[in-house]
C-alpha cells in the first residue's frame, strides 16, 4: 500500500471543496485538477495543476474530453503491488494518482425541471468522470476514492492519521459507494432515454425494464412475526419513507407500526376538516371530524375504543396540548402528524414508549408506480392516488340524499377507500359508525359494520354507508337498510345495479354510485 501523494479532484457539487483542497495542500498532496474545479480551487488560493498540463494535451470538445488520457487512467488504474504495472508507468512517464474525488454531472436534477431540452439533458450526461470513478473504485487496493462531500474529512483524517496511508476497510467502503454512484447516475439516464423513446404515458410508466434503487434506512427488530428478519429501504433520490419522516421519541418503529403509519397518514390527508384516523392492522377503527383535534379524536374513538388499544393515530393538523391530555388514557404504539406543539410534546413525553412521528401530509399523484412482491417477481401498478370528486357521482334512486347525509356519504367513501376489501363502511356527518373490513363476502362485511357500531353503542339509524365494490345482489342493501341505513354511496358496474337499484327505491334508500371502485388488498 502507498500512501496518497497525488489527487485528482474533478466535482459539480462543489460542498466542501476549499476545505479538502486546503486539507490536502496542508499535508503536502500535489492537487490535479479540470475546468470548473481548477477555477474554484484557484480561486480559493488553493494550488493545483491543470490536467491539461499533465496530459499535454487541451481540453476539446466544449470540455467532452479532458480526462480520457493515459496520463490520467494509467496513473489510476496502475496496480501498486505489481512490479509490472510500476515498471510500465515509469517507462511511458506516468505518476501514480492516489487519491480521486469525482462527483458527477447533475443529470436527474436537470430532467427533473420543466421544459428542459433535449440538448440539455444529453448535455448533462457525464463521460470522463464516470470512467474516472469506476477506475479508481476498480483499482481500491491503490487508490481511494470519493463521491460523497460528506466523506471528506473522514478521508482527510484518514491520511493524516496513517501517515497518508488510507485504511483498506474505509478504501473499500468507498469503493462501493463510487460504484453505486454510477449505477444511479446510468439508472436516471435509462429512465430518460425510454421515456423520450416511449412517448406514451403508459409504457413510460411501465418501461419494458426499469431499474428500483433503495437505501436502506433501518431494521427492525424483526418483521411481522418476531421469527422473520426484516429492513426499511427508502426510494434513493425520493422524499423518504413516509414523506420523510422525523421520530421525536419512543422506541424503534416496527415494520408493522410503519405499515399502519402509511395507511393512517394517507387515510387522514385527505380530509379538509380537522381530522383524527384511528388504525389497527391496516384498517380503521374510526374516523371522526371536529372543529378541533379533541373534538374530532373523541368522535374517531367512539367508533370502536376497545380496537384503538395499541393502535395508530393520524392527524392532519398539528397535535396539541389538549389533545393530548384526552389521549392520556389510551394505550397507543403510534402519533403520527405534520407537527407537535411544545405543550403536546410535554404530555406525550410522559409515555416513555410512545413513538411521535413528524411528517408532511400525504399528496397524491406519485408518478413511480407501488411494487408489492410475489413468489418469483412483482406487480406493478400505479398508485390508487386520484381524488375522488363528488361532483360527478350520479344518484340512481327516486329518492335523493339529503345535504348532511352527502357529507356523510363523502366521510365514509373517503375512509372505504383505505379499508381492507371486502369494505363497507357506515358513517354519520362527522364520525364513522361502524366498519367492515377484509371479508371474502361482502353481505358480511355489511352484518360486522353494523355489529361493531352496536358494541360501540352507536346507533345506525340515519347513518349513510360506503361500498368499496359493487354491491353482487340485493341482500346487502336489505341488511344495511334493516339496521337503519338512510343513504349508499357504491361504485355500480354490476350486471345486477338495476336489482340493486330497485330493491334501493323500495326501501327508500338513497343510492349514489361513483363509476370507481377501490379494492384494497
Amino acid at each position: 500500500m502507498f500512501p496518497v501523494r497525488r489527487a485528482l479532484l474533478s466535482v459539480s457539487d462543489k460542498r466542501g471543496l476549499a476545505e479538502l483542497g486546503r486539507g490536502l495542500a496542508r499535508l503536502n498532496i500535489e492537487i490535479l485538477s479540470t475546468g470548473g474545479t481548477q477555477r474554484y480551487l484557484a480561486e480559493h488560493d488553493i494550488e493545483v495543476i491543470p490536467v491539461a498540463k499533465v496530459t499535454g494535451s487541451p481540453e476539446i470538445l466544449n470540455g467532452r474530453v479532458k480526462t480520457l488520457h493515459p496520463k490520467i487512467h494509467g496513473g489510476i488504474l496502475a496496480d501498486r503491488s505489481r512490479s509490472e504495472h510500476l515498471k510500465e508507468l515509469k517507462e511511458q512517464e506516468i505518476a501514480p494518482i492516489d487519491l480521486v474525488v469525482v462527483n458527477l454531472y447533475p443529470f436527474a436534477r436537470t430532467v427533473s425541471r420543466d421544459g428542459v431540452s433535449r440538448e440539455e439533458a444529453v448535455d448533462m450526461i457525464d463521460i470522463g468522470g464516470p470512467c474516472m470513478l469506476r477506475a479508481a473504485a476498480k483499482n481500491h487496493g491503490s487508490v481511494t476514492v470519493v463521491v460523497d462531500p460528506d466523506d471528506y474529512g473522514r478521508v482527510l483524517r484518514a491520511i493524516e492519521a496513517g501517515d497518508g496511508l488510507v485504511p483498506e476497510a474505509l478504501r473499500r467502503e468507498l469503493a462501493i459507494k463510487a460504484f453505486r454512484h454510477t449505477h444511479e447516475y446510468d439508472g436516471a439516464i435509462v429512465a430518460w432515454l425510454e421515456a423520450q423513446e416511449e412517448g406514451e404515458e403508459e409504457a413510460a410508466t411501465f418501461p419494458e425494464r426499469f431499474t428500483v434503487d433503495l437505501e436502506r434506512r433501518m431494521v427492525p427488530r424483526y418483521g411481522e412475526n418476531p421469527h422473520q428478519e426484516s429492513a426499511i429501504y427508502r426510494t434513493v433520490g425520493g422524499s423518504g419513507v413516509l414523506g420523510g419522516f422525523h421520530q421525536h421519541q419512543g422506541k424503534e418503529l416496527s415494520y408493522n407500526n410503519l405499515l399502519d403509519a402509511d395507511a393512517a397518514r394517507k387515510m387522514v390527508s385527505q380530509f379538509e376538516e380537522t381530522a383524527v384516523v384511528i388504525v389497527k392492522h391496516n384498517n380503521p377503527c374510526g374516523v371522526g371530524l371536529g372543529k378541533d383535534l379533541v373534538e374530532a379524536y373523541r368522535a374517531g374513538l367512539a367508533t370502536d375504543p376497545q380496537s384503538a388499544f395499541g393502535s395508530i393515530i393520524a392527524l392532519n393538523r398539528p397535535a396539541t396540548a389538549k389533545l393530548a391530555e384526552a389521549m392520556r388514557d389510551l394505550f397507543v404504539e403510534v402519533v403520527i402528524a405534520p407537527g407537535f406543539e411544545d405543550g403536546a410534546r410535554a404530555v406525550y413525553d410522559e409515555k416513555k414508549n410512545l413513538r411521535l412521528i413528524e411528517t408532511p401530509l400525504y399528496l397524491p399523484g406519485r408518478k413511480e408506480p407501488e411494487l408489492r412482491s410475489i413468489d418469483g417477481g412483482f406487480l406493478a401498478q400505479t398508485a390508487d392516488s386520484t381524488a375522488d370528486d363528488p361532483g360527478t357521482w350520479q344518484v340512481r334512486t327516486a329518492r335523493e340524499p339529503t345535504d348532511e347525509q352527502l357529507e356523510a356519504l363523502e366521510l365514509a367513501w373517503k375512509v372505504c377507500r383505505y379499508t381492507k376489501s371486502n369494505a363497507i363502511v357506515l358513517a354519520n356527518s362527522f364520525q364513522t359508525v361502524g366498519v367492515g373490513a377484509g371479508q371474502m363476502s361482502r353481505v358480511d362485511a355489511c352484518r360486522i359494520a353494523i355489529e361493531k357500531a352496536a358494541q360501540a353503542g352507536l346507533s345506525v339509524e340515519g347513518a349513510v354507508a360506503a361500498s368499496d365494490a359493487f354491491f353482487p345482489f340485493s341482500d346487502n342493501v336489505e341488511v344495511l337498510a334493516g339496521a337503519g341505513v338512510r343513504a349508499i354511496v357504491q361504485p355500480g358496474g354490476s350486471k345486477r345495479d338495476p336489482e340493486v337499484l330497485a330493491a334501493a327505491d323500495e326501501l327508500g334508500i338513497a343510492m349514489v354510485l361513483t363509476g370507481t371502485r377501490h379494492f384494497r388488498h
